[in-house]
């Protein structure tokens, strides 16, 4: 796809842990499908930690790349967000869920929760499908941990959870990352 040419489009959802490797394998594998990539960041800086970390991963994507910081109502802001990309890469589903879910304030509750995920991950499938570039979308796995005690983090794991098996479901492809190393589980091989 170096040459401009997206013979290939796909979608395609990079899952694991904290700290597996998803988002430098994303990096290597938008730099392998074209060389203009949109890099979609969710996370807000909301205390000197978390600014701290955004400048970090900034630093780390190469100059040529675009940025669009969008927390919520991603895949409107991309729909109109005028430069062609090649591939967008969304860095992650698992902070723009807490930015969702986080709005929802007093109205939370567990069915809210996956509702409000549900629209933004619909969004974000309807980006993909009316654009012309290859997606991969970022997200941890985390339902392999103890059950949460408080009913917010329950409402988030469980949001979470059906939002990954969502987009996993409409992705061509899935890797799931342990260790640095990607396991492919979509399409089986």
């Amino acid at each position: 796809m170096a040459n401009g040419v997206n013979a290939e489009r796909r979608l395609i959802l990079i899952l694991g842990g904290a700290r597996s490797g998803k988002s430098a394998y994303a990096q290597q594998l938008a730099g392998a499908l074209g060389n203009k990539v949109l890099f979609v960041a969710t996370a807000e800086a909301g205390d000197a930690e978390m600014a701290a970390r955004i400048a970090r991963h900034r630093a780390d994507r190469p100059p040529e790349w675009r940025t669009l910081e969008v927390p919520r109502a991603v895949g409107r802001a991309i729909q109109g967000y005028h430069w062609q990309a090649e591939v967008v890469l969304l860095d992650c589903l698992t902070v723009l869920a807490g930015n969702v879910i986080g709005a929802l304030a007093q109205e939370l509750t567990s069915e809210a929760a996956e509702s409000a995920l549900q629209r933004e991950v619909e969004g974000l499938i309807e980006a993909y499908r009316a654009g012309t570039a290859s997606w991969i979308v970022v997200s941890n796995e985390v339902g392999w941990g103890i059950v949460p005690a408080s009913p917010l983090a329950r409402a988030y794991r469980d949001a979470l959870g059906r939002a990954n098996a969502h987009l996993a479901r409409a992705a061509d492809e899935v890797y799931l990352l342990v260790a640095g190393l990607p396991l492919r589980l979509k399409p089986p091989g």
